[in-house]
Formats: structure tokens, C-alpha cells, sequence
């Protein structure tokens, strides 16, 4: 360690002794002027027999002793403040936790009793979501009559947040699997040694595609460990859903039917929990919940410790004052 990161790193137990720092002007001015005082007055006729005197080392020494005093002074107050430094460590010691993000793309979630329509929204919230999970890995997973990875589990937060706004309607074809949806998220978690795996399913209908049962499906990700939150969403009663026509758009009131009892059990058999959003809002408080629910549980160990650092500058004084002693009984010594 450098003497700079080492001064960096010092911190003061009792910085009020600084001020006792005062009292080295004030020796200074009355070192200065008791010299002026003890020095003889000798009345001469000329200075000429003492001009061309060579002046000694003893000359230059004489202030030696007070400025040794001073410095030994000096330490000793900033010893007094007591320097110290510091030393620590963080060891984490588990990771965090996998996250897969099953959403539905189907036909239905043109819907617009969210705003603008529920994927769009769904896909808002969920950028949302993956900024605020800095720890973690996430991976994204769509079904609809059928479900593919968008994204596998990834720390790159931008990439993946780009594959957000990429989903559209058109990418596979329409239904509502959502038992295949799960097995493909469950697929991307099996393997994982995250202390929490946990799959955010979000879908607006019932499952009427796809080849796997959702129940069975929830039974898989339990034996892996996996943790299932499943989120309805749509207004009760109907929604509105827009459609083409040659004369332009045209809306339709579609029954909103939403499987809650399924998404319960699904939610209940891997230890996860069941949300019903009714709109954008409250849709937002249920991520946020969940990320509440599912905070990185890292371990982490802590450790602080304090050394003295004033016995350096205590050893130092000691030998100020001692060299000013041995000067004054030597070279200095007066003979009365």
C-alpha cells in the first residue's frame, strides 16, 4: 500500500486534540521572543575584530533543541487524536435467482381494457421488472397455440429488454397452451443451481392448445424446485378487442375468461401465488409485489477491523525528545 491510499484509508478515534495544534504558534512567538530578550547587551566601539569570523556548525544547531521540542510536541497531540486504519471483507457466498417470464401472446391479448391493449402493457411492466432485478438472471419464454425461448436465462438486462419489445402477435400461431408454455420455462430452469427458480406466468385465457396438461406441468417444476406465480389479467365481465375491417377498425365486446381456479392450483402446487390484474395499474402492483416476494437472497458476511496507528508517531516523539536531551547535555550543555 502506498503512503497515499494509506493516509486515504486513515480515520480519527478523538479529532479534538487537533486543536491543541495551537499551541505550536504560540511556542514559536515565544521561543522567538525570549531569544530577543536573553540576548546580552554589550556596548563596543567597532564590530571590525568580529566580521571577518567564520561561523560554526554549533551556529546553525542552536535552534536544533526547540525545534525537536516542537516536533515532539506535535506528535504527541496527533497521536492523541488517535489514528486509525481499517481493513474489511464481503464474502458472498450463494447466488441469486433464476427467473422465467412465460407470457401469453394469443389473439385475446389485443384486448384493450389495458392500455393501450394487455400485451403491450404486460411488456411495459415487464421491462420495468427486469431493471429492477440487478442480481439476477432472467429468461423469457411466449406461447400461444404453441411456445418457444425468446430468451434464455441472460444477465443483459439491454438485450433482453429488446427482445421484450420485439413480441408481436404474428410470431407463432394463435391458442392458448399454457401447459406447454410452462414446460418450456420449466425447461430452462431444471438444470439451474440458483438457490430460487421461479417462473412469472401471465395469460388472459384458458388452456385449449398445446399437448402437455398444466397441472402435470406444475407437478414437474415442484420436483425441481421451482416456484410458479401465475397472473390472470382482464377486467371482469367483457372487453373490449379491436379488429380490420375495409372500412377501418372496429371494436367487439369479447367475455373476458380467465381460468382462475386452474392458475390457482398451478400457483398452489409449487409453492407460488395467484394475481388477478384488472388493469394497468394494479398489474404494475402485482410485479412489484412479486419482486418483493422474490428478492435475491444472497448471503453475505461482513467484517471490520480497526488497528491503532498512534504508537509510530508516539516512538517518534520519544526519540525527538530524546535527541533534544542528548544535545542539551553535550553540545549544548551549559557550564554554570
Amino acid at each position: 500500500m502506498s503512503w497515499k491510499e494509506f493516509l486515504e484509508d486513515i480515520t480519527w478515534a478523538n479529532p479534538e486534540y487537533f486543536w491543541l495544534l495551537l499551541i505550536i504558534p504560540v511556542l514559536i512567538a515565544y521561543y522567538i521572543w525570549s531569544g530577543k530578550r536573553k540576548n546580552a547587551a554589550l556596548q563596543i566601539s567597532s564590530l571590525s575584530r568580529f566580521g571577518k569570523q567564520q561561523r560554526t556548525w554549533k551556529h546553525y544547531l542552536r535552534h536544533s533543541m526547540f525545534a525537536l521540542r516542537t516536533l515532539a510536541v506535535a506528535l504527541i497531540i496527533v497521536a492523541l487524536a488517535r489514528p486509525q486504519s481499517s481493513s474489511s471483507r464481503q464474502d458472498v457466498t450463494v447466488e441469486g435467482i433464476d427467473i422465467v417470464t412465460a407470457l401469453d401472446i394469443s389473439g385475446s391479448m389485443k384486448a384493450e381494457d389495458f392500455k393501450p391493449n394487455r400485451l403491450e402493457a404486460a411488456k411495459s411492466v415487464l421491462i420495468d421488472f427486469i431493471d429492477g432485478r440487478v442480481n439476477d438472471r432472467i429468461g423469457l419464454v411466449i406461447f400461444a397455440g404453441e411456445s418457444f425461448t425468446q430468451s434464455p436465462l441472460t444477465t443483459d438486462r439491454t438485450v433482453l429488454k429488446n427482445l421484450v419489445k420485439q413480441i408481436n402477435f404474428d410470431m407463432i400461431e394463435d391458442g392458448t397452451a399454457i401447459g406447454d408454455g410452462m414446460a418450456t420455462a420449466i425447461n430452462r430452469l431444471k438444470d439451474s443451481e440458483a438457490i430460487s427458480k421461479v417462473i412469472i406466468l401471465l395469460t388472459d385465457g384458458e388452456n385449449n392448445s398445446g399437448s402437455i396438461d398444466p397441472l402435470s406441468a406444475a407437478d414437474i417444476a415442484k420436483t425441481y424446485g421451482i416456484r410458479i406465480y401465475t397472473i390472470g389479467v382482464g377486467t371482469i365481465g367483457r372487453a373490449p378487442v379491436a379488429y380490420d375491417t375495409p372500412f377501418g377498425k372496429r371494436y367487439t365486446d369479447m367475455e373476458v375468461r380467465i381460468d382462475e381456479p386452474l392458475l390457482t392450483q398451478v400457483a398452489e402446487i409449487t409453492g407460488g401465488q395467484y394475481f388477478r390484474a384488472t388493469g394497468n395499474k394494479k398489474l404494475e402492483e402485482i410485479y412489484k409485489e412479486i419482486d418483493q416476494l422474490e428478492k435475491s437472497k444472497i448471503d453475505v458476511t461482513e467484517f471490520h477491523k480497526k488497528y491503532e496507528e498512534f504508537l509510530p508517531l508516539a516512538v517518534l516523539a520519544l526519540i525527538a525528545l530524546g535527541l533534544e536531551f542528548l544535545l542539551r547535555m553535550t553540545i549544548f550543555r551549559r557550564i554554570p
